[in-house]
């Protein structure tokens, strides 16, 4: 046990007995993990917030996108002459383990945090200090030789760093949310191939309408999704104009005239992302237009398959009291009173996940309007929801096509009784037998329980070859000129 220190508090020396390293900053010292990478301010976040209780590790691209503005800036402060060579490769070499996947466990703070951000941005520079101290030689904390404010962060602010390491790591993210949705939308296109030759009853307001093929039903998913595929992966143009050289507010206070050029050119080359200067730094600096409409294409994309997946819970309702059109794949039990039920588990967790992040919307919505004069300080919230979206609807999709769609088989004998013992199939004899003739009909099927086809005979409105013409798949599916 270390000998008392006088000017210690007593919590204090048995912090240093028990693990602990001191930290000082504005407020006072406060005890770190010796083991611990991130340092004094980080320590105070993890103290101040225990919100959402998902740490920014949580969000590996995030990680990245922080260490690759810290490498960009720490490159370009070397060539302008403002960091010295043996910071600089400390630094790079602290930057290219956390690129490499290594210590993100450091990365603690709550995903939601007061301070516009600084815990997060803090948390970087502390663990980036304290890896390249170690790199040097030095123990962590010995924050003379590399300090987390003084060299990691140098001419960056909060406000320009942080929201230009979420650009990156949304744009890091996106090519896994796009390949996923391309695949989901190609496997619906597979089963469109499949089940083009069965033909079933189409619905409108949950009521017969006419008749189509369940190949042209799932070709309506392939299509819906298929739209969003092009207009998702061409958002990510939105997110390559940063305010990085910003610094505070935009006006670049504490940075060199020619480092933020320099910074953005290091960073498209070091993430492969062509990145530009915004036209107005003062102006990236408080906006959150690109976030809002970015997110807006995802609550759009989660719509689009949750309304999928109430159709395929529907068509695969039953067995025998729904519309049993469909088989999903068993995946689970589905009940510990009732044996042999099995649920629609898939699509039901999908539409969580989707109802999941239209709530994210709304959320980041607020966000983005509540900024205030130069700077969004809810910026963190709007960071959490749209890395969360990428991520659920990225996983909700590929399980889907996995554990669903490419599973999914057609009842056909069930699809045929239900067109053959449809009300609907008068609509396709309307525009030969008359609309009241017609009309007439329907009435009759629906009071008698008799089928149309049969009532039609009966009053030999169209004979036999008519008839089994009008009715094939070709003719009802598809348009076809009214006179012979």
């Amino acid at each position: 046990m270390p000998s008392s220190q006088p000017d210690l508090s007593h919590a204090e020396q048995e912090a240093l007995a028990n693990g602990f390293r001191l930290e000082k900053d504005l407020l006072g010292r406060e005890p770190v993990p010796t083991e611990a990478y991130y340092g004094v301010q980080t320590q105070r976040a993890l103290n101040n917030f225990h919100l959402s209780g998902v740490p920014l590790s949580h969000f590996p691209r995030l990680v990245e996108g922080l260490a690759l503005v810290k490498a960009a800036a720490a490159e370009a402060n070397h060539a302008l002459g403002y960091l010295e060579t043996r910071e600089h490769d400390a630094i790079q070499h602290a930057c290219a383990r956390l690129m490499n996947g290594d210590h993100h466990d450091q990365f603690v703070v709550d995903m939601i945090q007061g301070g516009a951000g600084t815990s997060t941005n803090m948390n970087a520079n502390e663990v980036i200090a304290n890896l390249g101290l170690e790199y040097l030689g030095y123990p962590k904390g010995d924050y003379q030789h590399l300090h987390p404010n003084n060299h990691v962060n140098m001419a960056q602010s909060t406000n320009d760093a942080y929201p230009t390491a979420i650009r990156v790591g949304l744009l890091r993210s996106h090519s896994m949310l796009v390949d996923a949705l391309s695949e989901l939308a190609n496997a619906f296109v597979s089963k469109a191939l499949e089940f083009d030759d069965v033909v079933k009853m189409g619905r409108t307001q949950l009521q017969d309408a006419v008749p189509m093929t369940l190949g042209q039903e799932f070709r309506a998913f392939a299509n819906t999704l298929r739209e969003d595929v092009e207009r998702i992966a061409n958002l990510n143009e939105l997110l390559k104009e940063v305010n990085l050289g910003g610094t505070a507010i935009g006006t670049g206070i504490n940075a060199d005239p020619r480092y933020s050029a320099l910074t953005i050119e290091a960073l498209a080359r070091r993430s492969g992302i062509d990145f530009r200067p915004a036209s107005d730094l003062v102006e990236a600096t408080s906006d959150m237009g690109a976030f809002v409409l970015f997110h807006g294409m995802l609550k759009r994309l989660a719509v689009k398959l949750s309304k999928i997946c109430n159709d395929l819970r529907l068509l695969s309702s039953g067995p025998r009291t729904g519309f049993n059109e469909i088989n999903l794949p068993p995946q689970q039990p589905g009940s510990s009173i009732m044996p042999g039920k099995v649920n629609p588990v898939i699509p039901e967790a999908v539409n969580q996940v989707a109802f999941d992040v239209i709530g994210n919307d709304t959320a980041l919505t607020m966000a983005a309007e509540a900024g205030q004069l130069q700077l969004n300080v809810m910026e963190p919230l709007i960071a959490y929801k749209l890395l969360d979206s990428i991520r659920q609807l990225s996983r909700a999709m590929t399980m889907l096509k996995n554990r669903c769609v490419i599973g999914i088989t057609a009842n056909r004998d069930r699809c045929a009784e239900l067109v053959n013992n449809s009300i609907g199939l008068i609509t396709a004899l309307n525009p030969y037998i008359g609309y009241d003739n017609a009309t007439r009909i329907a009435k009759e099927a629906l009071v008698s329980g008799r089928s149309v086809l049969e009532l039609v005979r009966e009053e030999g409105l169209l004979d036999e070859a008519r008839l089994e013409a009008l009715l094939s798949p070709q003719a009802m599916t598809r348009p076809r000129q009214m006179k012979d």
